[in-house]
């Protein structure tokens, strides 16, 4: 095969909503190349992507692919992603490693949630975007109502290349104009004739293709005179004016396919070769040192590993952007995150499960190696001497939690190290184990996402495991100052145990003043302070501790095991064995005895004076409080609001965005159990949300009883 240059490579990144028909369209890309032999189709699971177990059960995609094809002495490289909002993680992989967005529309439904959600990303990234219109031989096909759709959610952008003249089972043929021919073709698609437009298509024809020759024309002032001068432009010209609109992220243009049939895929690619960028012509890669570094075949070799997948009778399988330099079969790179040495012991192009053999790869290309020792997603590799580091990939942060657990405990061991693979593959693909709440805690983008997952561990890893609600990590604290003391004392034969101590606690907060003197009961209690400690608790808030002890009353040695009892107990707070925060102990007064005295004695008396203030100063508990902003069409706003009001949001604020009301709320965790489920079923798969930690707050005195009524039972059952 061919070694490709940087100015002979383009990558794209194949976009649409689930049931779109990226995955046919790869299909017949790779057939029009020469890349395979014979067209698979999902319904009989002979496609090239789309080829792992749980894709095949459920009929949708649920990884990226890896693809290339060869078209007119060119290589385009192109990832075909996942539709579903749920497995997001291949959209924006392939979107940080591609330079231009195919986004394909299904004309029987045209723009989708998906489309407009996977459009955002196209935005964030900054990428040329080639609308494909597909699926124009379906019944229900409605190329008009598509593209008024496409114009209404993406702008005036948005420019016709080619259109249908029927659509629907009769689909045979479209205008093409830009080269102001119409392409027919035979029942089994294929090579087109290329014929003059009809009298009956002239009129229209003419009108769209000055619609296309001054979108062209907009984006070069040269082209601009020539327009203005001779009132058009030719092919060439025009061309190029698209390829700058393209570049400028001032154009759109629109072209139209059936990939089932293989009709309209051959232009397609003829315009994919011939106008969209090359590797060398768009942006360069960014390092975290912020350097710029050029796709130079000369320069030093440097890859980005952007994707990791474990493939059955290969292992795992590394799959990398060359950023600089040229990688040999059998190279040997530095990996500058873990500081280890790595052999490409093989180089591949990879087009789904087919992997073909290669030599080297050069900066700007996309291939894949195997067996990697450390490597990992988003590290990078360099030769030696080279310092280059790229950011690691962003992904969005989780939208749904699970606590996830084995039927048979002998299986802990092996999920885990299941669950560490499956985030290897899938960043999105959160596993956390909760000391605190005793679960292990699964975070992903949907419900969806995470039913996915435990069909992959069932059936292919063969562990049985449940899903069950997670536990909400309450805090507790106090609302008011209180004293307590207590006497630890006992004795049973020789040396016994002793230690009394005496303390005030009181809530916590920022920049309040140091204590001087409290009353209780009628007493005055001063606070000579003689030390003090602050400790930020591992989850969340502040300890802080005075040593207020005047007189020698409880030896200095003590304090430290006083402290402990302390934290002890702040760690299994006294109300619902949730951890405690914000609060601020003096210890005052209290005995010891010279020879019974121990740090056992006052760890055990701190920490039974803690909890007995804490129980009388008010104790409350708080909950987690996230923010969440809702994006929703304006024709689902109210029943999204009720959800959330229900929910016990607090609506914070409300705007437009293209074509979106946007709400913003606070809504407590415990409320946001599968609200991306709900959510999508509100607002038919319409609607779109972000969720993030905002703060602690305490919850209503009724949730609180439920909470304690409900702690005691655990209690008495244990």
């Amino acid at each position: 095969m061919k070694v490709y240059q940087a100015n002979e490579i383009k990558n794209i990144a194949l976009l649409g909503s689930s049931g779109s028909g990226k995955t046919t369209l790869a299909e017949a890309m790779l057939f029009e190349g020469g890349v395979i032999n014979r067209r698979g189709d999902i319904g009989s699971k002979t496609t090239v992507s789309d080829y792992h177990p749980v894709e095949h059960e459920y009929g949708y995609s649920v990884f990226s692919s890896v693809m290339f094809t060869e078209w007119l002495g060119k290589k385009i490289n192109f990832i075909d992603t996942p539709g579903s909002d749920d497995f997001v993680t291949g959209a924006i992989t392939s979107l940080n490693v591609t330079d231009t967005a195919l986004m394909v529309l299904d004309a029987s439904h045209g723009v989708e949630v998906g489309t407009q959600n996977l459009f955002r990303y196209t935005e964030e990234y900054k990428k040329p975007v080639i609308f494909i219109v597909n699926k124009l031989d379906h019944e229900k096909a409605n190329f008009e109502q598509t593209i008024d759709q496409a114009k209404d959610s993406f702008g005036g952008k948005v420019v016709i290349v080619q259109y249908p003249i029927t659509v629907g089972n009769g689909f045979d043929a479209l205008i093409d104009v830009l080269k102001m021919k119409m392409y027919q073709w035979g029942p089994d698609g294929g090579e087109p004739q290329i014929l003059d437009i009809p009298d009956s298509e002239k009129d229209k024809a003419n009108e769209l293709h000055n619609t296309l020759v001054e979108a062209a024309a907009e984006n070069d002032e040269d082209l601009m005179e020539l327009f203005f001068d001779k009132g058009t432009l030719d092919e060439d010209q025009m061309r190029s004016g698209i390829h700058k609109g393209l570049l400028a992220l001032d154009l759109y243009p629109v072209f139209c396919v059936s990939a089932e049939k293989d009709m309209g895929v051959r232009r397609m690619m003829e315009f994919l070769g011939n106008i969209v960028p090359y590797v060398s012509e768009m942006p360069k890669p960014i390092t975290k040192d912020l350097v710029e570094v050029n796709p130079d075949p000369n320069g030093p070799a440097s890859v980005f590993v952007f994707k990791t997948s474990i493939e059955p009778h290969l292992g795992e399988v590394s799959f990398f952007k060359v950023i600089s330099g040229t990688v040999k079969e059998g190279s040997d790179l530095i990996n500058m995150t873990k500081d280890t040495k790595e052999r490409l012991s093989q180089l591949f192009c990879v087009a789904g499960h087919n992997r073909h053999k290669i030599t080297e790869l050069v900066a700007g290309d996309i291939g894949a190696t195997v067996k990697l020792k450390e490597t990992k997603t988003n590290d990078t590799l360099n030769e030696k001497g080279c310092k280059f580091a790229f950011e690691a990939i962003h992904y969005p942060d989780y939208k749904y939690r699970t606590a996830i657990f084995p039927i048979n405990d002998s299986d802990d061991e092996k999920l885990g190290e299941v669950l560490h693979r499956m985030h290897e593959e899938d960043p999105t693909i959160i596993v956390e184990y909760s000391k605190e709440l005793k679960q292990i805690l699964v975070f992903g983008q949907g419900e969806f996402h995470l039913n996915t997952l435990k069909w992959r561990i069932e059936h292919n890893d063969k562990i049985n495991i449940g899903f069950e609600r997670p536990k909400i990590p309450y805090r507790e604290t106090i609302t008011k100052a209180e004293q307590a003391d207590y006497r630890h004392k006992k004795q049973s034969g020789g040396s016994g145990q002793f230690g009394e101590v005496h303390m005030v606690i009181e809530p916590y907060t920022e920049g309040m003043p140091e204590p001087s003197t409290y009353k209780f009961n009628g007493h005055e209690f001063k606070m000579p302070i003689r030390g003090k400690e602050e400790v930020e608790l591992p989850w969340g808030g502040k300890l802080v501790f005075y040593n207020c002890i005047v007189g020698g009353a409880i030896d200095a040695r003590f304090l430290p095991a006083i402290m402990k009892g302390i934290m002890e107990k702040m760690e299994e707070g006294p109300l619902t064995g949730s951890y405690a925060r914000d609060i601020r102990v003096c210890v005052y007064d209290g005995k010891m005895h010279a020879v019974d005295s121990n740090e056992i004695s006052f760890k055990l008396a701190g920490r039974n004076a803690f909890s007995a203030a804490f129980k009388t100063a008010g104790p409350k508990i708080l909950e987690p409080i996230y923010e969440v902003v809702v994006k929703v069409p304006s024709d689902r706003m109210g029943d999204v609001m009720s959800d959330l009001q229900g929910r016990r949001a607090i609506i914070e604020g409300m705007s437009s965005e293209k074509g979106f009301e946007v709400i913003t709320a606070k809504v407590p965790l415990k409320e946001m159990d599968k609200y991306s489920t709900s959510l999508s079923s509100i607002s038919g798969g319409r609607a779109h949300f972000t969720l993030k930690f905002a703060k602690y707050d305490i919850i209503p005195h009724d949730v609180q009883q439920e909470l304690l009524k409900s702690y005691e039972k655990e209690l008495e059952e244990a």
